[in-house]
Protein backbone atom coordinates (compact mmCIF):
# COMPACT_ATOMS: atom_id res chain seq x y z
CA UNK A 1 0.00 0.00 0.00
CA UNK A 2 1.34 3.40 -1.01
CA UNK A 3 1.22 6.39 1.34
CA UNK A 4 -1.28 8.88 -0.08
CA UNK A 5 -0.34 12.54 -0.35
CA UNK A 6 -3.00 15.08 -1.40
CA UNK A 7 -1.73 14.57 -4.95
CA UNK A 8 0.91 12.53 -6.70
CA UNK A 9 1.49 9.44 -8.82
CA UNK A 10 0.46 5.84 -8.31
CA UNK A 11 2.61 3.21 -10.01
CA UNK A 12 0.30 0.58 -11.53
CA UNK A 13 1.99 -1.93 -13.85
CA UNK A 14 4.32 0.15 -16.06
CA UNK A 15 2.30 3.36 -15.78
CA UNK A 16 2.42 6.29 -13.39
CA UNK A 17 -1.15 7.44 -12.79
CA UNK A 18 -1.74 10.94 -11.46
CA UNK A 19 -4.25 11.31 -8.64
CA UNK A 20 -5.82 13.68 -6.12
CA UNK A 21 -6.93 12.54 -2.66
CA UNK A 22 -9.48 14.91 -1.13
CA UNK A 23 -10.56 14.60 2.48
CA UNK A 24 -9.87 11.65 4.80
CA UNK A 25 -7.72 8.76 3.61
CA UNK A 26 -9.21 5.26 3.13
CA UNK A 27 -8.21 4.03 6.59
CA UNK A 28 -10.22 6.83 8.24
CA UNK A 29 -13.45 7.02 6.22
CA UNK A 30 -15.30 5.52 3.26
CA UNK A 31 -13.78 6.50 -0.08
CA UNK A 32 -15.47 7.59 -3.30
CA UNK A 33 -13.41 6.59 -6.36
CA UNK A 34 -14.08 8.80 -9.39
CA UNK A 35 -13.56 7.40 -12.90
CA UNK A 36 -13.41 9.98 -15.69
CA UNK A 37 -14.88 10.03 -19.19
CA UNK A 38 -13.16 9.03 -22.44
CA UNK A 39 -11.56 12.46 -22.83
CA UNK A 40 -11.36 13.26 -19.12
CA UNK A 41 -8.63 13.55 -16.54
CA UNK A 42 -8.10 14.34 -12.89
CA UNK A 43 -8.15 18.09 -13.56
CA UNK A 44 -11.11 18.03 -15.94
CA UNK A 45 -13.45 17.07 -13.09
CA UNK A 46 -12.94 20.65 -11.87
CA UNK A 47 -14.18 21.30 -8.35
CA UNK A 48 -16.91 18.65 -8.51
CA UNK A 49 -14.87 16.12 -6.46
CA UNK A 50 -14.22 18.78 -3.79
CA UNK A 51 -17.92 19.59 -3.57
CA UNK A 52 -18.79 15.89 -3.41
CA UNK A 53 -16.33 15.43 -0.56
CA UNK A 54 -17.81 18.37 1.34
CA UNK A 55 -21.36 17.09 0.80
CA UNK A 56 -20.66 13.53 1.96
CA UNK A 57 -17.74 13.65 4.40
CA UNK A 58 -16.19 10.71 2.57
CA UNK A 59 -12.71 10.74 1.11
CA UNK A 60 -12.67 11.27 -2.66
CA UNK A 61 -9.95 9.86 -4.90
CA UNK A 62 -9.72 11.11 -8.48
CA UNK A 63 -7.18 9.69 -10.89
CA UNK A 64 -6.23 9.82 -14.58
CA UNK A 65 -6.03 6.55 -16.43
CA UNK A 66 -2.97 5.85 -18.60
CA UNK A 67 -3.07 8.09 -21.66
CA UNK A 68 -4.84 10.93 -19.87
CA UNK A 69 -3.92 14.01 -17.89
CA UNK A 70 -0.38 13.82 -16.51
CA UNK A 71 -0.37 10.01 -16.46
CA UNK A 72 1.91 7.85 -18.60
CA UNK A 73 0.75 7.80 -22.25
CA UNK A 74 -1.00 4.66 -23.48
CA UNK A 75 0.16 2.42 -26.28
CA UNK A 76 -1.94 3.04 -29.38
CA UNK A 77 -4.13 1.82 -30.86
CA UNK A 78 -6.02 0.90 -27.74
CA UNK A 79 -7.38 -2.66 -27.72
CA UNK A 80 -11.14 -2.77 -28.19
CA UNK A 81 -11.51 -4.33 -24.74
CA UNK A 82 -9.65 -1.42 -23.10
CA UNK A 83 -12.48 -0.76 -20.65
CA UNK A 84 -12.44 -4.40 -19.55
CA UNK A 85 -8.68 -4.15 -19.00
CA UNK A 86 -9.12 -1.01 -16.92
CA UNK A 87 -11.91 -2.58 -14.85
CA UNK A 88 -10.55 -6.08 -14.32
CA UNK A 89 -6.79 -5.51 -14.24
CA UNK A 90 -5.88 -1.89 -13.47
CA UNK A 91 -8.65 -0.81 -11.07
CA UNK A 92 -8.26 -3.74 -8.63
CA UNK A 93 -4.55 -2.97 -8.30
CA UNK A 94 -5.23 0.73 -7.80
CA UNK A 95 -7.76 0.05 -5.04
CA UNK A 96 -5.29 -2.22 -3.27
CA UNK A 97 -2.50 0.32 -3.72
CA UNK A 98 -4.44 3.06 -1.92
CA UNK A 99 -5.63 0.77 0.87
CA UNK A 100 -9.27 1.01 -0.18
CA UNK A 101 -11.58 -0.41 2.51
CA UNK A 102 -15.12 0.54 1.58
CA UNK A 103 -16.96 3.10 -0.49
CA UNK A 104 -18.48 3.89 -3.86
CA UNK A 105 -17.48 4.10 -7.49
CA UNK A 106 -18.59 7.22 -9.36
CA UNK A 107 -17.99 7.01 -13.10
CA UNK A 108 -18.73 9.24 -16.09
CA UNK A 109 -19.26 7.82 -19.61
CA UNK A 110 -16.31 5.43 -20.20
CA UNK A 111 -15.64 5.65 -16.48
CA UNK A 112 -19.21 4.60 -15.72
CA UNK A 113 -18.84 1.60 -18.01
CA UNK A 114 -15.58 0.65 -16.27
CA UNK A 115 -17.30 0.92 -12.88
CA UNK A 116 -20.13 -1.36 -14.04
CA UNK A 117 -17.73 -3.97 -15.40
CA UNK A 118 -15.78 -3.91 -12.14
CA UNK A 119 -18.83 -4.24 -9.91
CA UNK A 120 -20.27 -7.06 -12.00
CA UNK A 121 -17.02 -8.81 -12.77
CA UNK A 122 -15.02 -8.65 -9.55
CA UNK A 123 -17.69 -8.93 -6.82
CA UNK A 124 -15.69 -6.72 -4.45
CA UNK A 125 -17.46 -6.59 -1.08
CA UNK A 126 -15.78 -3.23 -0.38
CA UNK A 127 -17.89 -1.56 -3.10
CA UNK A 128 -21.20 -0.50 -1.53
CA UNK A 129 -22.78 1.29 -4.51
CA UNK A 130 -22.28 2.74 -7.99
CA UNK A 131 -23.15 6.20 -9.27
CA UNK A 132 -23.04 6.16 -13.07
CA UNK A 133 -23.13 9.43 -15.03
CA UNK A 134 -24.13 8.95 -18.69
CA UNK A 135 -23.10 5.28 -18.78
CA UNK A 136 -22.67 3.18 -21.93
CA UNK A 137 -23.65 -0.50 -21.83
CA UNK A 138 -23.96 -0.94 -25.60
CA UNK A 139 -22.86 1.10 -28.64
CA UNK A 140 -25.66 3.18 -30.15
CA UNK A 141 -25.83 4.90 -33.53
CA UNK A 142 -26.01 8.29 -31.81
CA UNK A 143 -22.75 7.53 -29.99
CA UNK A 144 -20.84 6.68 -33.16
CA UNK A 145 -22.27 9.68 -35.01
CA UNK A 146 -21.26 12.12 -32.26
CA UNK A 147 -17.81 10.56 -31.85
CA UNK A 148 -17.20 10.83 -35.61
CA UNK A 149 -18.27 14.47 -35.50
CA UNK A 150 -15.93 15.29 -32.62
CA UNK A 151 -13.03 13.81 -34.60
CA UNK A 152 -13.72 16.31 -37.36
CA UNK A 153 -13.89 19.14 -34.82
CA UNK A 154 -10.62 17.98 -33.23
CA UNK A 155 -8.85 18.09 -36.58
CA UNK A 156 -10.38 21.30 -37.98
CA UNK A 157 -11.10 23.64 -35.04
CA UNK A 158 -9.46 24.84 -31.82
CA UNK A 159 -10.80 21.83 -29.91
CA UNK A 160 -7.36 20.22 -29.86
CA UNK A 161 -5.87 23.34 -28.28
CA UNK A 162 -8.66 23.44 -25.68
CA UNK A 163 -8.10 19.80 -24.71
CA UNK A 164 -4.34 20.27 -24.60
CA UNK A 165 -4.54 22.06 -21.26
CA UNK A 166 -5.92 18.86 -19.67
CA UNK A 167 -3.56 16.26 -21.15
CA UNK A 168 0.21 15.89 -21.28
CA UNK A 169 -0.12 14.10 -24.66
CA UNK A 170 -3.41 15.30 -26.11
CA UNK A 171 -3.20 13.22 -29.30
CA UNK A 172 -2.59 10.08 -27.25
CA UNK A 173 -5.67 10.84 -25.15
CA UNK A 174 -7.91 11.75 -28.08
CA UNK A 175 -7.00 9.12 -30.64
CA UNK A 176 -6.78 6.34 -28.07
CA UNK A 177 -10.43 6.91 -27.22
CA UNK A 178 -11.74 8.06 -30.59
CA UNK A 179 -9.97 5.35 -32.57
CA UNK A 180 -11.42 2.54 -30.48
CA UNK A 181 -14.99 3.83 -30.63
CA UNK A 182 -14.85 4.39 -34.40
CA UNK A 183 -13.41 0.96 -35.15
CA UNK A 184 -16.22 -0.94 -36.97
CA UNK A 185 -15.59 -3.98 -34.76
CA UNK A 186 -16.41 -1.88 -31.69
CA UNK A 187 -20.07 -1.86 -32.71
CA UNK A 188 -20.31 -5.30 -31.09
CA UNK A 189 -19.10 -3.98 -27.71
CA UNK A 190 -21.73 -4.89 -25.11
CA UNK A 191 -21.26 -5.04 -21.34
CA UNK A 192 -24.90 -5.60 -20.37
CA UNK A 193 -24.07 -9.13 -19.17
CA UNK A 194 -22.14 -7.64 -16.23
CA UNK A 195 -25.20 -5.79 -14.95
CA UNK A 196 -26.93 -8.97 -13.75
CA UNK A 197 -24.02 -9.64 -11.38
CA UNK A 198 -24.00 -6.26 -9.66
CA UNK A 199 -25.10 -6.76 -6.06
CA UNK A 200 -25.13 -3.18 -4.81
CA UNK A 201 -27.47 -0.21 -5.38
CA UNK A 202 -26.96 1.74 -8.59
CA UNK A 203 -27.74 5.40 -9.26
CA UNK A 204 -27.78 6.59 -12.88
CA UNK A 205 -27.58 10.28 -13.71
CA UNK A 206 -28.41 11.11 -17.34
CA UNK A 207 -28.62 14.45 -19.10
CA UNK A 208 -31.92 14.87 -20.94
CA UNK A 209 -30.07 16.20 -24.00
CA UNK A 210 -27.22 13.68 -24.15
CA UNK A 211 -25.92 13.36 -27.73
CA UNK A 212 -23.70 10.38 -26.91
CA UNK A 213 -26.36 8.02 -25.57
CA UNK A 214 -30.12 7.63 -25.29
CA UNK A 215 -32.57 6.48 -22.65
CA UNK A 216 -31.97 2.97 -24.01
CA UNK A 217 -28.92 2.74 -21.74
CA UNK A 218 -31.16 3.26 -18.70
CA UNK A 219 -33.68 0.73 -20.00
CA UNK A 220 -30.91 -1.87 -20.29
CA UNK A 221 -29.84 -1.23 -16.69
CA UNK A 222 -33.42 -1.68 -15.47
CA UNK A 223 -33.87 -4.84 -17.56
CA UNK A 224 -30.61 -6.51 -16.55
CA UNK A 225 -29.94 -5.39 -12.97
CA UNK A 226 -31.35 -7.33 -10.03
CA UNK A 227 -30.13 -4.59 -7.68
CA UNK A 228 -32.00 -1.33 -7.03
CA UNK A 229 -31.55 1.20 -9.87
CA UNK A 230 -32.30 4.84 -9.08
CA UNK A 231 -32.47 7.16 -12.11
CA UNK A 232 -32.14 10.95 -12.23
CA UNK A 233 -32.79 12.68 -15.56
CA UNK A 234 -31.18 16.13 -15.48
CA UNK A 235 -33.01 18.67 -17.63
CA UNK A 236 -30.92 21.19 -19.51
CA UNK A 237 -27.88 18.91 -19.46
CA UNK A 238 -26.16 16.85 -22.13
CA UNK A 239 -23.42 14.26 -21.79
CA UNK A 240 -21.66 16.00 -18.88
CA UNK A 241 -24.37 16.94 -16.35
CA UNK A 242 -21.78 17.48 -13.59
CA UNK A 243 -20.48 20.42 -15.65
CA UNK A 244 -23.72 21.55 -17.31
CA UNK A 245 -26.02 21.25 -14.29
CA UNK A 246 -23.57 20.82 -11.40
CA UNK A 247 -25.94 21.56 -8.53
CA UNK A 248 -28.62 19.08 -9.56
CA UNK A 249 -26.02 16.42 -10.38
CA UNK A 250 -24.18 16.95 -7.10
CA UNK A 251 -27.40 16.73 -5.14
CA UNK A 252 -28.38 13.45 -6.81
CA UNK A 253 -25.01 11.78 -6.31
CA UNK A 254 -24.39 13.14 -2.82
CA UNK A 255 -27.83 12.07 -1.59
CA UNK A 256 -27.24 8.57 -2.99
CA UNK A 257 -23.76 8.39 -1.47
CA UNK A 258 -24.93 9.59 1.96
CA UNK A 259 -27.78 7.08 2.04
CA UNK A 260 -25.49 4.17 1.16
CA UNK A 261 -22.63 5.13 3.43
CA UNK A 262 -24.84 6.04 6.39
CA UNK A 263 -26.73 2.77 6.14
CA UNK A 264 -23.46 0.87 6.12
CA UNK A 265 -21.95 2.86 8.97
CA UNK A 266 -25.08 2.50 11.05
CA UNK A 267 -25.21 -1.24 10.48
CA UNK A 268 -21.56 -1.54 11.38
CA UNK A 269 -22.14 0.42 14.58
CA UNK A 270 -25.05 -1.80 15.62
CA UNK A 271 -23.03 -4.91 14.89
CA UNK A 272 -20.25 -3.65 17.12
Amino acid sequence: MQTLSPSGLLRIHAADLEYRMIGPSPEHAPTIIMLHEGLGSTALWGDFPDKLQAATGAGVLVYSRAGYGASTPAKLPRPLDYMHIEALDVLPKLLDAIGFRRGLLVGHSDGASIAAIYAGGVQDHRIRGLALIAPHFIVEDISVKSIAEIKTLYETTDLRAKLQRWHRDVDNAFYGWNGAWLNPKFRDWDISEYLAYIRVPVAIVQGADDHYGTIRQIEIAREECYCPVDVSIITGAGHSPHREAPEATLNAIAEFARSILQVHEGAQGRAA
